[in-house]
């Protein structure tokens, strides 16, 4: 199916293609982020350096910037990006085990 962009969607069938073609597309992103925590995880020195708070609530406050400019609900990506940030906190210190 052809992807249709949310303004020109008049199916809920146009409106579903378009949402899991994003759904991919965020799974594809997260995979190459998660890459990343596995870079950290090879970097870093010691495990003790995988949680930084400071480095957290960055990574949170540029989120919710980004939200705020793109105007989706700041609270909502806060929300999600406390979880992906602990997530991924948990898969580096994982992957700093593994090393």
């Amino acid at each position: 199916m052809i992807i249709v962009a949310p303004a020109d969607c008049s199916t809920m069938a146009e409106v579903r293609a378009g949402v899991d073609q994003v759904d991919r597309d965020l799974v594809t992103l997260l995979a190459r982020r998660f890459g990343y925590m596995d870079a950290a995880a090879r970097i870093k020195p010691v495990r003790g350096a995988v949680r930084d708070e400071d480095r957290k609530a960055q990574v949170i406050a540029n989120a919710c910037a980004a939200a705020r400019d793109a105007g989706v609900p700041e609270a909502v990506v806060g929300d999600l990006w406390e979880r992906l940030v602990e997530a991924s906190i948990a898969y580096e210190l994982a992957a700093f085990d593994r090393r």
